[in-house]
């Protein structure tokens, strides 16, 4: 079983939802559905790295600068199906110096608005952990704005709270917003089944 195959099978455990791995040389196949999806997050105020009005074309260009990461192994991108839509992503960073080939960052972990709360994030994060440990990966670190859903997510999923940092970033109308850094050490599978 390669790692693609295992992170699909993980995420079946907890979810409907099937989770795999997009290889660069498959990218452009799920672009045009991610692009779409990523800016309606976008749009909503996600801090995703970008703020609205985002393009669908910033959106597609987004992505398709990925490939060379991807082919070259330093970042995995995920893509959760629900019968054959996509209705969400995650990627993983994976540093190559020496120091740090133990971990690795989480980014860019997004679900359609539609398909919120029926276990996709949870599917995806768990497809990310097994790919993580699969390669060696044993801690994974993330951010996320202070006071948004996706902190509490996070601590559900046994991440725990590195620190804050002030006005990190800065929202569309200027004014600036907390960061706060999460790390995780346990990479079992076991641990997104009661989350």
């Amino acid at each position: 079983m390669n790692d693609a195959q295992a992170a699909t099978q993980y995420a079946n455990e907890s979810t409907s939802v099937r989770v795999r791995l997009v290889p660069g040389a498959q990218l452009d196949s799920v672009v045009p559905a991610l692009a779409a999806i990523f800016s309606e997050v976008i749009a909503s105020g996600a801090p995703l790295g970008f703020l609205a009005p985002f393009e669908l074309d910033d959106a597609r260009n987004y992505f398709r600068s990925l490939r060379p990461e991807l082919d070259a192994g330093t970042r995995l991108l995920m893509v959760a199906f629900d019968q054959q839509r996509i209705v969400g992503s995650g990627q993983l960073m994976m540093p190559q110096w020496p120091i740090a080939r133990h971990r690795a960052e989480v980014q860019k972990l997004f679900v359609a608005r539609s398909a919120r709360g029926q276990g996709v994030g949870q599917a995806l994060m768990a497809a990310l952990h097994e790919s993580a440990r699969l390669r060696g990966r044993s801690l994974l670190i993330l951010n996320t704005r202070r006071g948004d859903p996706a902190e509490h997510f996070y601590k559900l999923l046994g991440y725990r709270e590195v620190g804050v940092v002030p006005g990190y970033y800065m929202s569309k109308a200027g004014k600036r917003q907390d960061n706060v850094t999460f790390y995780h050490e346990a990479l079992s599978p076991s641990d997104f089944l009661t989350a």
